[in-house]
């Protein structure tokens, strides 16, 4: 352990919590409650930028809102919402940039939350993204630079570091033939 490069350990930098209300405008009131009982943060909504007529959008509707957490914050909601999951995620929920993202179909499976009359049963979801040290690199203002090939978070080192940190169990997926 001693020998272990302290710029390869991998870090969770921010969870972030969304609810897609679509053009319902009720339903994005009832999101915002539900992200705000939550977490006791204000969430701020999406506001659409495309005009997709079929769906009746058009640029500046609000369609849904969304919360960044970091640091202490982002563990302890992601800890509530894999509990929610059984602490079990498929191995199709990890990208191969060292993301983490699933959906919670009722809030009432979260560990901590309380059926409320107001908001019904929604789902939500939650999108954890993983870092190293040295991925300013992409992010400064000056001459900001791509993260090479041998630095970036591959799927199998986020899932090693899922099932580490908050010890959760990968589901095997049936193989088609």
């Amino acid at each position: 352990m001693a020998d272990e490069n302290v710029m390869r350990t991998i870090r969770l930098e921010k969870a972030t919590v969304n609810i897609g209300a679509g053009k319902e405008q009720s339903m994005l009131e009832k999101g915002i409650k539900l992200i705000k009982s939550l977490t006791g943060k204000e969430p701020v909504k999406t506001i659409t930028n495309k005009r997709i007529p079929t769906w009746g959008l058009r640029p500046g509707i609000p369609i849904g809102c969304k919360l960044t957490l970091r640091g202490k914050e982002a563990e302890d909601i992601l800890k509530r919402m894999l509990s929610a999951k059984s602490n079990t995620l498929s191995a199709a929920k990890f990208d191969n940039e060292g993301n983490v993202s699933f959906g919670v179909p009722e809030y009432i499976d979260i560990e901590g939350s309380k059926y409320d009359p107001e908001v019904g049963i929604i789902g939500l979801q939650i999108s954890a993204t993983l870092t190293r040290p040295g991925f300013r690199l992409k992010n400064r203002k000056v001459k900001p630079k791509t993260i090479p090939k041998q630095h970036r978070i591959t799927k199998e080192e986020a899932i090693k570091f899922m099932k580490d940190k908050f010890n959760i169990k990968i589901e095997e997926e049936e193989q088609e033939e």
